[in-house]
């Protein structure tokens, strides 16, 4: 059996133990090998149960924030990993952040670290986007408006009260330019904030992007 021939028909997202299982029936003790695998670098687990092509297999991974749904799954990428995929902010981000309707949680992965928070439905659901990020690799990211809002909403101890505070909120903390802030839609985020947590701050936020 040539393990890597059959593992390059799963690059495009990660697969589950069963999808491992199934590629490996011929063994009589198919966890034993997939063991060998993980050792081997031919495969790598991002946790229990989800794997995706080892380093040793020469073959493409997954892009990390596809990676991310897969992890922890009802999520989107949200907060500065969804800003900066936008272009919104110049920094780096070295950590996918996610939101997700189950509990909050941290993966720390071979591949990175994957942080999840909590939002509940339904404010949750609104204005996710279904994204292409590479042939065949699609994934749900939050769109500017959304990921800006999830920050002001997850972020401990801001409050937006008056257009100056929101302004070095969105403009020196998260070093978002003022073009950028003008592109965005204000009638999408006024659709949201009846269900909004934090509505106050996030109907400050409306009152800003409108002084602009």
């Amino acid at each position: 059996m040539n393990f890597r021939r059959r593992l390059r028909n799963y690059t495009e997202a990660p697969i589950t133990h069963s999808v491992v299982m199934e590629m490996l029936s011929e063994y009589n003790r198919p966890n034993d090998k997939i063991s060998e695998l993980l050792r081997s670098g031919q495969l790598t687990a991002l946790r229990r149960g989800l794997y995706v092509a080892g380093p040793e297999s020469d073959l493409p991974i997954p892009d990390a924030l596809l990676l991310a749904n897969h992890l922890r799954g009802p999520s989107y990428v949200s907060l500065e990993s969804a800003l900066s995929y936008w272009g919104m902010i110049p920094e780096r981000v070295f950590e996918v952040s996610s939101v997700t309707i189950k509990t909050a949680k941290n993966y720390n992965t071979p591949l990175g670290r994957f942080s999840y928070r909590h939002l509940a439905t339904p404010y949750y659901s609104f204005g996710v986007q279904r994204v292409e990020l590479a042939p065949q690799q699609m994934a749900m990211i939050a769109s500017p408006e959304k990921a800006i809002c999830d920050k002001i909403v997850l972020t401990s101890g801001v409050l937006l009260r008056s257009i100056n505070q929101t302004q070095d909120f969105l403009m020196e903390d998260l070093r978002i330019d003022i073009e950028q802030l003008q592109s965005l839609s204000i009638s999408t985020i006024e659709s949201w904030l009846e269900d909004a947590p934090k509505r106050s701050s996030l109907q400050m936020l409306v009152n800003t992007l409108n002084a602009l």
